[in-house]
Protein backbone atom coordinates (compact mmCIF):
# COMPACT_ATOMS: atom_id res chain seq x y z
CA UNK A 1 0.00 0.00 0.00
CA UNK A 2 2.90 1.88 -0.21
CA UNK A 3 3.07 3.17 3.41
CA UNK A 4 6.00 1.92 5.46
CA UNK A 5 5.10 3.83 8.94
CA UNK A 6 2.08 5.33 10.45
CA UNK A 7 1.80 6.80 13.88
CA UNK A 8 -1.83 7.66 15.40
CA UNK A 9 -1.79 10.49 17.73
CA UNK A 10 -4.99 10.79 19.82
CA UNK A 11 -4.37 12.99 23.46
CA UNK A 12 -6.42 14.49 25.88
CA UNK A 13 -3.58 15.95 27.48
CA UNK A 14 -1.76 17.95 24.82
CA UNK A 15 1.73 18.13 26.74
CA UNK A 16 4.40 17.66 23.97
CA UNK A 17 2.52 16.23 21.23
CA UNK A 18 3.53 19.19 18.44
CA UNK A 19 7.39 17.90 19.49
CA UNK A 20 6.53 14.31 19.10
CA UNK A 21 4.71 14.87 16.57
CA UNK A 22 6.99 17.16 14.26
CA UNK A 23 9.84 14.28 15.12
CA UNK A 24 7.89 11.37 14.00
CA UNK A 25 7.02 13.21 11.01
CA UNK A 26 10.74 14.59 10.46
CA UNK A 27 11.58 10.41 10.95
CA UNK A 28 8.98 9.63 8.23
CA UNK A 29 5.93 8.54 10.15
CA UNK A 30 2.93 9.35 8.28
CA UNK A 31 0.41 11.09 10.96
CA UNK A 32 -3.14 10.21 11.66
CA UNK A 33 -4.76 12.10 14.69
CA UNK A 34 -8.44 12.91 15.80
CA UNK A 35 -10.24 15.58 16.63
CA UNK A 36 -8.48 18.43 18.84
CA UNK A 37 -5.32 16.75 18.60
CA UNK A 38 -5.64 17.06 14.80
CA UNK A 39 -6.35 20.63 15.05
CA UNK A 40 -3.44 21.54 17.35
CA UNK A 41 -0.94 19.22 14.79
CA UNK A 42 -2.61 21.64 12.04
CA UNK A 43 -2.29 24.77 13.76
CA UNK A 44 1.46 24.19 14.19
CA UNK A 45 2.20 23.03 10.32
CA UNK A 46 2.47 19.30 10.83
CA UNK A 47 0.58 17.22 7.54
CA UNK A 48 -1.54 14.50 8.72
CA UNK A 49 -4.81 12.19 8.25
CA UNK A 50 -7.76 12.54 9.55
CA UNK A 51 -9.45 9.40 11.45
CA UNK A 52 -12.19 9.85 8.86
CA UNK A 53 -9.33 9.52 6.21
CA UNK A 54 -8.40 6.51 7.18
CA UNK A 55 -12.04 4.82 8.25
CA UNK A 56 -14.20 6.82 5.29
CA UNK A 57 -16.00 7.10 8.56
CA UNK A 58 -17.57 10.61 9.84
CA UNK A 59 -16.70 11.47 13.89
CA UNK A 60 -20.16 11.65 15.29
CA UNK A 61 -22.18 11.59 18.07
CA UNK A 62 -20.32 14.43 19.82
CA UNK A 63 -16.96 12.54 19.09
CA UNK A 64 -18.02 9.38 20.79
CA UNK A 65 -17.56 7.20 17.47
CA UNK A 66 -14.29 7.71 15.48
CA UNK A 67 -11.45 5.22 16.46
CA UNK A 68 -13.81 2.08 16.92
CA UNK A 69 -13.60 0.57 13.03
CA UNK A 70 -11.66 -2.10 11.54
CA UNK A 71 -9.13 0.20 9.64
CA UNK A 72 -7.94 1.51 12.86
CA UNK A 73 -7.99 -1.55 14.95
CA UNK A 74 -7.21 -4.21 11.94
CA UNK A 75 -4.02 -1.60 11.89
CA UNK A 76 -3.37 -2.34 15.17
CA UNK A 77 -3.41 -5.91 15.89
CA UNK A 78 -2.46 -7.08 12.45
CA UNK A 79 0.15 -10.22 13.26
CA UNK A 80 2.99 -8.76 10.86
CA UNK A 81 4.94 -11.89 10.54
CA UNK A 82 1.44 -13.59 9.56
CA UNK A 83 0.59 -14.15 5.96
CA UNK A 84 -2.84 -14.69 6.77
CA UNK A 85 -3.28 -11.24 8.20
CA UNK A 86 -0.68 -9.87 5.74
CA UNK A 87 -3.23 -11.02 2.56
CA UNK A 88 -6.39 -9.76 4.82
CA UNK A 89 -4.68 -6.55 5.33
CA UNK A 90 -4.28 -5.80 1.69
CA UNK A 91 -7.44 -7.26 0.73
CA UNK A 92 -9.82 -5.01 3.20
CA UNK A 93 -7.08 -1.91 2.37
CA UNK A 94 -6.15 -1.79 6.05
CA UNK A 95 -2.41 -0.03 7.09
CA UNK A 96 -0.62 -0.99 10.16
CA UNK A 97 -0.24 1.20 12.67
CA UNK A 98 3.40 1.26 14.37
CA UNK A 99 3.23 3.75 16.75
CA UNK A 100 -0.10 4.29 18.76
CA UNK A 101 0.03 7.93 21.10
CA UNK A 102 -3.20 7.61 23.47
CA UNK A 103 -3.93 9.18 26.98
CA UNK A 104 -7.46 8.92 27.91
CA UNK A 105 -10.36 11.66 28.50
CA UNK A 106 -9.93 13.85 32.25
CA UNK A 107 -12.20 11.38 33.99
CA UNK A 108 -9.96 11.46 37.24
CA UNK A 109 -9.52 15.57 37.15
CA UNK A 110 -13.57 15.43 36.56
CA UNK A 111 -14.55 13.61 39.13
CA UNK A 112 -11.89 15.69 41.38
CA UNK A 113 -14.08 18.77 41.04
CA UNK A 114 -16.22 19.42 43.89
CA UNK A 115 -19.05 20.98 41.23
CA UNK A 116 -19.05 17.84 38.96
CA UNK A 117 -22.28 15.91 38.38
CA UNK A 118 -22.76 12.68 37.24
CA UNK A 119 -23.53 13.08 33.83
CA UNK A 120 -20.27 15.23 33.10
CA UNK A 121 -18.36 12.30 34.94
CA UNK A 122 -20.14 9.67 32.87
CA UNK A 123 -19.18 11.56 29.90
CA UNK A 124 -15.43 11.70 30.68
CA UNK A 125 -15.23 7.91 30.25
CA UNK A 126 -13.21 6.66 27.69
CA UNK A 127 -13.95 3.87 25.81
CA UNK A 128 -12.26 3.97 21.88
CA UNK A 129 -8.81 5.22 24.13
CA UNK A 130 -8.80 2.38 26.29
CA UNK A 131 -9.51 -0.08 23.53
CA UNK A 132 -6.97 1.07 21.09
CA UNK A 133 -4.45 0.96 23.89
CA UNK A 134 -5.21 -2.42 24.70
CA UNK A 135 -4.59 -3.63 20.89
CA UNK A 136 -1.13 -1.82 20.76
CA UNK A 137 -0.11 -3.20 24.03
CA UNK A 138 -1.42 -6.66 22.77
CA UNK A 139 0.35 -6.04 19.63
CA UNK A 140 3.56 -5.22 21.28
CA UNK A 141 5.92 -7.14 19.04
CA UNK A 142 4.83 -5.08 16.15
CA UNK A 143 3.36 -2.13 17.98
CA UNK A 144 4.85 0.80 20.07
CA UNK A 145 1.93 2.45 22.48
CA UNK A 146 2.73 5.61 24.42
CA UNK A 147 0.49 6.65 27.12
CA UNK A 148 2.60 9.22 29.19
CA UNK A 149 3.61 12.64 27.72
CA UNK A 150 7.05 12.08 29.91
CA UNK A 151 7.78 8.98 27.76
CA UNK A 152 8.29 11.09 24.53
CA UNK A 153 11.48 12.30 25.14
CA UNK A 154 12.61 8.49 25.51
CA UNK A 155 10.34 7.45 21.86
CA UNK A 156 12.25 9.83 20.16
CA UNK A 157 15.26 8.34 20.80
CA UNK A 158 14.55 5.22 20.02
CA UNK A 159 12.35 5.81 16.49
CA UNK A 160 16.17 5.07 14.80
CA UNK A 161 15.36 1.33 15.91
CA UNK A 162 12.77 0.52 17.92
CA UNK A 163 13.47 -3.25 19.47
CA UNK A 164 10.62 -5.29 20.64
CA UNK A 165 11.76 -5.07 24.35
CA UNK A 166 11.41 -0.96 24.43
CA UNK A 167 7.81 -1.72 23.07
CA UNK A 168 7.38 -4.45 25.32
CA UNK A 169 8.21 -2.13 28.56
CA UNK A 170 5.75 0.67 26.67
CA UNK A 171 2.85 -2.11 27.02
CA UNK A 172 3.51 -3.36 30.34
CA UNK A 173 3.07 0.77 31.22
CA UNK A 174 -0.08 0.68 28.58
CA UNK A 175 -1.62 -2.31 30.77
CA UNK A 176 -1.18 -0.70 34.14
CA UNK A 177 -2.24 2.91 32.65
CA UNK A 178 -5.72 1.23 31.80
CA UNK A 179 -6.10 -0.61 34.51
CA UNK A 180 -5.68 2.55 36.74
CA UNK A 181 -8.44 4.12 34.57
CA UNK A 182 -10.69 1.34 34.95
CA UNK A 183 -10.35 1.32 39.06
CA UNK A 184 -10.85 4.68 39.13
CA UNK A 185 -14.23 4.92 37.55
CA UNK A 186 -15.37 1.43 39.22
CA UNK A 187 -14.40 3.00 42.18
CA UNK A 188 -15.87 6.05 41.98
CA UNK A 189 -19.33 4.78 40.20
CA UNK A 190 -19.74 1.75 43.19
CA UNK A 191 -18.76 4.49 45.95
CA UNK A 192 -22.05 3.33 47.56
CA UNK A 193 -20.85 -0.12 48.12
CA UNK A 194 -18.49 -0.01 50.41
CA UNK A 195 -17.16 -3.50 50.51
CA UNK A 196 -17.97 -5.00 46.84
CA UNK A 197 -17.44 -8.58 46.27
CA UNK A 198 -14.35 -7.36 43.96
CA UNK A 199 -12.28 -4.48 45.13
CA UNK A 200 -11.40 -2.27 42.69
CA UNK A 201 -8.70 0.29 43.75
CA UNK A 202 -5.47 2.45 42.50
CA UNK A 203 -2.46 4.04 43.90
CA UNK A 204 0.09 6.50 42.50
CA UNK A 205 3.72 6.20 43.43
CA UNK A 206 4.59 8.89 45.37
CA UNK A 207 7.94 11.14 44.41
CA UNK A 208 9.02 10.26 47.34
CA UNK A 209 11.82 7.09 47.00
CA UNK A 210 12.45 5.22 49.95
CA UNK A 211 15.89 3.64 49.89
CA UNK A 212 14.40 0.34 52.09
CA UNK A 213 11.70 -0.18 54.20
CA UNK A 214 11.52 -0.85 58.06
CA UNK A 215 15.20 -2.79 57.55
CA UNK A 216 18.25 -2.17 55.38
CA UNK A 217 17.39 -5.45 53.47
CA UNK A 218 13.46 -4.97 52.62
CA UNK A 219 13.08 -3.02 49.42
CA UNK A 220 10.04 -0.37 49.58
CA UNK A 221 7.55 2.08 48.24
CA UNK A 222 5.69 4.74 49.11
CA UNK A 223 1.97 5.04 47.05
CA UNK A 224 -0.87 7.28 47.55
CA UNK A 225 -4.69 6.37 47.26
CA UNK A 226 -6.01 9.20 45.74
CA UNK A 227 -9.47 8.48 46.09
CA UNK A 228 -9.45 8.20 49.53
CA UNK A 229 -8.85 11.97 50.45
CA UNK A 230 -7.21 11.88 54.48
CA UNK A 231 -5.23 14.85 53.66
CA UNK A 232 -2.53 13.32 55.53
CA UNK A 233 1.48 12.72 54.96
CA UNK A 234 1.44 12.47 51.09
CA UNK A 235 0.16 15.76 50.94
CA UNK A 236 2.69 17.31 52.61
CA UNK A 237 5.44 19.90 51.28
CA UNK A 238 9.06 19.02 52.48
CA UNK A 239 10.62 22.43 53.32
CA UNK A 240 13.66 21.40 54.24
CA UNK A 241 16.24 18.04 55.16
CA UNK A 242 16.55 14.57 53.12
CA UNK A 243 13.28 13.10 51.88
CA UNK A 244 11.10 10.95 54.23
CA UNK A 245 12.39 7.06 54.56
CA UNK A 246 9.65 4.48 55.15
CA UNK A 247 9.69 4.48 59.00
CA UNK A 248 9.62 8.31 58.83
CA UNK A 249 6.36 8.20 57.22
CA UNK A 250 4.38 6.05 59.23
CA UNK A 251 5.61 7.75 62.11
CA UNK A 252 4.90 10.95 60.90
CA UNK A 253 1.00 9.30 59.88
CA UNK A 254 1.08 8.60 63.50
CA UNK A 255 1.90 11.78 64.43
CA UNK A 256 -0.69 13.50 62.59
CA UNK A 257 -3.58 11.09 63.51
CA UNK A 258 -3.61 11.96 66.83
CA UNK A 259 -2.91 15.83 66.16
CA UNK A 260 -5.95 15.79 64.18
CA UNK A 261 -8.35 14.63 67.42
CA UNK A 262 -7.78 18.29 68.47
CA UNK A 263 -8.43 20.00 65.50
CA UNK A 264 -10.13 23.20 68.23
CA UNK A 265 -7.32 23.97 69.81
CA UNK A 266 -3.55 24.52 69.80
CA UNK A 267 -1.72 20.74 70.58
CA UNK A 268 1.55 18.96 70.23
CA UNK A 269 2.17 14.99 69.92
CA UNK A 270 5.72 13.69 69.68
CA UNK A 271 5.61 9.73 68.57
CA UNK A 272 8.59 7.16 68.81
CA UNK A 273 8.15 3.99 66.32
CA UNK A 274 4.57 4.94 65.99
CA UNK A 275 3.88 5.17 69.21
CA UNK A 276 2.99 8.52 71.41
CA UNK A 277 5.49 9.23 73.33
CA UNK A 278 3.90 12.76 74.75
CA UNK A 279 0.42 14.26 73.94
CA UNK A 280 -0.18 17.85 75.05
CA UNK A 281 -2.70 21.07 74.93
CA UNK A 282 -1.53 24.12 75.64
CA UNK A 283 -2.72 27.90 75.09
CA UNK A 284 -0.33 28.34 72.27
CA UNK A 285 2.45 25.89 70.47
CA UNK A 286 5.16 26.74 72.69
CA UNK A 287 3.68 25.93 75.56
CA UNK A 288 2.12 22.41 74.37
CA UNK A 289 5.60 21.78 72.96
CA UNK A 290 7.09 22.19 76.68
CA UNK A 291 4.48 20.28 77.88
CA UNK A 292 5.37 16.99 75.31
CA UNK A 293 8.45 17.42 76.00
CA UNK A 294 8.22 17.05 79.84
CA UNK A 295 6.14 14.15 79.40
CA UNK A 296 8.96 11.92 78.15
CA UNK A 297 12.49 14.06 77.74
CA UNK A 298 14.07 10.28 77.06
CA UNK A 299 11.90 9.08 73.93
CA UNK A 300 11.50 12.32 72.23
CA UNK A 301 15.26 11.76 71.37
CA UNK A 302 14.95 11.38 67.62
CA UNK A 303 11.39 11.24 67.36
CA UNK A 304 8.57 12.82 65.25
CA UNK A 305 6.94 16.17 66.70
CA UNK A 306 3.44 17.69 64.91
CA UNK A 307 1.81 20.57 66.10
CA UNK A 308 -1.63 21.87 64.64
CA UNK A 309 -0.41 25.80 64.64
CA UNK A 310 1.97 27.91 62.26
CA UNK A 311 5.34 27.17 64.63
CA UNK A 312 6.93 30.75 65.84
CA UNK A 313 10.11 30.93 66.78
CA UNK A 314 10.51 31.05 70.50
CA UNK A 315 9.23 27.02 69.54
CA UNK A 316 11.53 26.87 66.92
CA UNK A 317 14.43 27.42 69.05
CA UNK A 318 13.14 24.98 71.86
CA UNK A 319 12.79 22.41 69.21
CA UNK A 320 16.73 23.21 68.22
CA UNK A 321 17.44 21.87 71.71
CA UNK A 322 16.89 18.55 70.88
CA UNK A 323 17.60 15.78 67.98
CA UNK A 324 14.08 15.45 66.00
CA UNK A 325 13.73 13.46 63.03
CA UNK A 326 11.02 14.98 61.60
CA UNK A 327 8.58 18.01 62.47
CA UNK A 328 5.11 18.68 60.58
CA UNK A 329 3.39 22.06 61.20
CA UNK A 330 0.47 23.92 58.91
CA UNK A 331 3.66 26.14 58.09
CA UNK A 332 6.68 28.19 59.66
CA UNK A 333 7.16 31.71 60.51
CA UNK A 334 10.50 32.99 58.51
CA UNK A 335 11.98 32.75 61.66
CA UNK A 336 11.55 29.59 62.46
CA UNK A 337 12.68 28.56 59.41
CA UNK A 338 15.96 30.28 59.93
CA UNK A 339 16.15 28.41 62.84
CA UNK A 340 15.73 25.15 62.27
CA UNK A 341 17.17 25.16 58.56
CA UNK A 342 20.41 24.89 60.37
CA UNK A 343 20.24 21.36 61.18
CA UNK A 344 20.87 19.75 58.17
CA UNK A 345 19.17 16.14 58.49
CA UNK A 346 15.71 17.45 60.36
CA UNK A 347 12.86 17.44 57.93
CA UNK A 348 10.46 19.91 58.00
CA UNK A 349 6.81 19.33 56.85
CA UNK A 350 4.19 22.04 55.75
CA UNK A 351 0.67 20.44 55.42
CA UNK A 352 -1.96 22.75 56.20
CA UNK A 353 -4.91 20.20 56.35
CA UNK A 354 -3.34 19.34 59.86
CA UNK A 355 -5.75 21.92 61.54
CA UNK A 356 -8.71 19.53 59.84
CA UNK A 357 -11.12 17.42 61.71
CA UNK A 358 -9.81 13.41 59.93
CA UNK A 359 -12.40 12.61 57.21
CA UNK A 360 -13.72 9.39 57.35
CA UNK A 361 -11.51 6.78 55.05
CA UNK A 362 -11.25 3.45 54.56
CA UNK A 363 -7.98 2.16 56.07
CA UNK A 364 -6.14 -1.15 54.66
CA UNK A 365 -4.18 -3.67 56.26
CA UNK A 366 -1.83 -6.36 54.37
CA UNK A 367 -1.87 -9.94 56.19
CA UNK A 368 -0.24 -12.64 54.19
CA UNK A 369 -1.79 -13.23 51.20
CA UNK A 370 -5.21 -11.05 51.87
CA UNK A 371 -6.62 -7.34 52.86
CA UNK A 372 -8.16 -6.16 55.93
CA UNK A 373 -10.07 -3.21 54.55
CA UNK A 374 -12.10 -1.21 57.43
CA UNK A 375 -13.83 2.37 57.81
CA UNK A 376 -11.69 4.51 60.15
CA UNK A 377 -12.40 5.23 63.71
CA UNK A 378 -13.38 8.77 63.39
CA UNK A 379 -15.81 9.05 66.70
CA UNK A 380 -15.75 12.17 67.62
CA UNK A 381 -14.31 11.54 71.26
CA UNK A 382 -16.50 14.44 72.81
CA UNK A 383 -19.43 13.55 71.13
CA UNK A 384 -19.07 9.99 72.89
CA UNK A 385 -21.71 9.46 75.77
CA UNK A 386 -20.11 9.82 79.15
CA UNK A 387 -21.41 8.45 81.81
CA UNK A 388 -20.63 7.94 85.58
CA UNK A 389 -21.11 4.95 86.59
CA UNK A 390 -19.34 5.40 90.55
CA UNK A 391 -20.95 7.08 93.30
CA UNK A 392 -18.01 9.77 93.22
CA UNK A 393 -18.38 12.51 90.66
CA UNK A 394 -15.89 14.25 88.55
CA UNK A 395 -14.28 17.53 87.86
CA UNK A 396 -11.88 16.13 85.40
CA UNK A 397 -13.67 15.42 82.07
CA UNK A 398 -11.64 17.65 80.12
CA UNK A 399 -8.37 15.44 81.41
CA UNK A 400 -10.84 12.16 80.92
CA UNK A 401 -11.98 13.49 77.11
CA UNK A 402 -8.01 14.58 76.32
CA UNK A 403 -6.71 10.77 77.52
CA UNK A 404 -9.31 8.82 75.50
CA UNK A 405 -8.82 10.91 72.32
CA UNK A 406 -4.35 9.99 72.94
CA UNK A 407 -5.62 6.48 74.26
CA UNK A 408 -7.29 5.89 70.53
CA UNK A 409 -4.19 5.82 68.93
CA UNK A 410 -2.42 3.85 71.19
CA UNK A 411 -1.70 0.29 70.36
CA UNK A 412 -4.04 -2.09 72.50
CA UNK A 413 -3.90 -2.86 75.25
CA UNK A 414 -3.97 1.23 75.45
CA UNK A 415 -3.54 2.87 79.17
CA UNK A 416 -3.11 6.69 78.97
CA UNK A 417 -2.59 8.47 82.48
CA UNK A 418 -2.90 12.06 81.73
CA UNK A 419 -3.53 15.69 83.96
CA UNK A 420 -3.95 19.31 83.11
CA UNK A 421 -3.97 18.33 79.14
CA UNK A 422 -0.77 16.24 79.59
CA UNK A 423 0.12 13.05 78.94
CA UNK A 424 2.20 11.35 82.13
CA UNK A 425 2.40 7.52 81.01
CA UNK A 426 1.66 5.67 78.19
CA UNK A 427 1.37 2.04 78.19
CA UNK A 428 0.45 0.26 74.86
CA UNK A 429 0.80 -3.23 73.06
CA UNK A 430 0.75 -5.36 76.23
CA UNK A 431 -0.94 -8.72 76.05
CA UNK A 432 -2.48 -7.89 79.55
CA UNK A 433 -4.70 -4.73 80.40
CA UNK A 434 -2.85 -4.87 83.89
CA UNK A 435 0.54 -4.95 82.48
CA UNK A 436 -0.27 -2.09 80.39
CA UNK A 437 -1.33 -0.02 83.40
CA UNK A 438 1.57 -1.07 85.68
CA UNK A 439 3.53 0.26 82.48
CA UNK A 440 1.81 3.65 82.01
CA UNK A 441 1.40 4.64 86.02
CA UNK A 442 5.35 3.59 86.35
CA UNK A 443 5.76 6.24 83.77
CA UNK A 444 3.74 8.82 85.65
CA UNK A 445 5.28 8.49 88.55
CA UNK A 446 4.65 10.86 91.52
CA UNK A 447 2.38 12.72 88.79
CA UNK A 448 -0.45 10.25 89.08
CA UNK A 449 -1.41 11.34 92.10
CA UNK A 450 -4.66 13.39 91.16
CA UNK A 451 -4.36 12.60 87.61
CA UNK A 452 -6.88 10.18 85.28
CA UNK A 453 -6.87 6.98 83.54
CA UNK A 454 -8.17 5.59 80.32
CA UNK A 455 -8.16 2.93 79.22
CA UNK A 456 -9.32 1.70 75.34
CA UNK A 457 -11.29 -1.32 76.36
CA UNK A 458 -13.34 -2.70 79.18
CA UNK A 459 -11.93 -3.54 82.83
CA UNK A 460 -13.03 -7.65 83.00
CA UNK A 461 -11.56 -7.61 86.76
CA UNK A 462 -11.01 -4.56 89.01
CA UNK A 463 -7.69 -5.22 89.33
CA UNK A 464 -6.67 -1.89 87.32
CA UNK A 465 -9.31 0.35 89.23
CA UNK A 466 -7.14 -1.38 92.50
CA UNK A 467 -3.52 -0.66 91.04
CA UNK A 468 -5.52 3.36 90.20
CA UNK A 469 -6.01 3.68 94.00
CA UNK A 470 -2.69 2.52 94.75
CA UNK A 471 -1.28 5.25 92.96
CA UNK A 472 -3.59 8.22 93.52
CA UNK A 473 -5.61 8.33 90.39
CA UNK A 474 -8.55 9.95 90.79
CA UNK A 475 -10.91 9.41 87.79
CA UNK A 476 -10.67 6.79 85.30
CA UNK A 477 -13.39 6.39 81.76
CA UNK A 478 -13.54 3.32 79.70
CA UNK A 479 -15.77 1.55 77.24
CA UNK A 480 -17.28 -0.64 79.69
CA UNK A 481 -19.47 -3.82 78.67
CA UNK A 482 -18.13 -6.63 80.77
CA UNK A 483 -20.17 -8.92 82.79
CA UNK A 484 -17.57 -7.74 85.51
CA UNK A 485 -18.43 -4.22 85.21
CA UNK A 486 -20.09 -4.02 88.39
CA UNK A 487 -16.73 -5.11 90.31
CA UNK A 488 -15.10 -2.39 88.64
CA UNK A 489 -17.25 0.08 89.79
CA UNK A 490 -17.64 -1.37 93.03
CA UNK A 491 -13.70 -1.00 93.30
CA UNK A 492 -14.14 2.60 92.26
CA UNK A 493 -16.80 3.24 95.04
CA UNK A 494 -14.45 1.77 97.55
CA UNK A 495 -11.46 3.77 96.96
CA UNK A 496 -13.38 7.61 96.20
CA UNK A 497 -12.51 7.11 92.13
CA UNK A 498 -15.05 8.83 89.70
CA UNK A 499 -15.61 6.35 86.93
CA UNK A 500 -16.59 7.03 83.76
CA UNK A 501 -18.37 5.14 81.15
CA UNK A 502 -18.58 5.78 77.28
CA UNK A 503 -19.85 2.34 75.61
CA UNK A 504 -17.23 2.88 72.88
CA UNK A 505 -14.25 0.97 72.38
CA UNK A 506 -11.41 2.11 70.30
CA UNK A 507 -8.71 -0.92 69.69
CA UNK A 508 -6.03 -0.14 67.72
CA UNK A 509 -4.17 -3.68 66.75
Amino acid sequence: MGIKKRALLSVSDKTGIVELGKALSEAGYELVSTGGTADLLKENGLKLLGIEDVTNFPECMDGRLKTLHPAVFGGLLAVRDKEEHIQTMAQQGIAGIDILVVNLYPFRQTVASPGHSLAQAIEQIDVGGPSMIRAAAKNHKFVSVVTDPADYEELIEQLDEIDESYRFKLAVKAFRYTAAYDAYIAQYLGGAEEFPDSLTITFDKHPTEMRYGENPHQKAAYYTWPQNAYGGIEKADLLHGKPLSFNNIADAHAALAVAKEFHNQPVCVAVKHATPCGVAVGENVFEAYNKAYECDPQSIFGGIICINRELDEATAKKMYEVFLEVIIAPSYSQAALAVLEKKKNLRLLALPEIAQKAPSVLECKSVGGGLLVQQSDDIDIETETHTVVSKTATTQMDDLIFAMKVVKHVKSNAIVVAKDGCTLGLGGGEVSRIWAAEAALARAGEGAKGAVLASDAMFPFPDVVELCADKGITAIIQPGGSKNDGLSVEAADKFGIAMVVTGVRHFKH
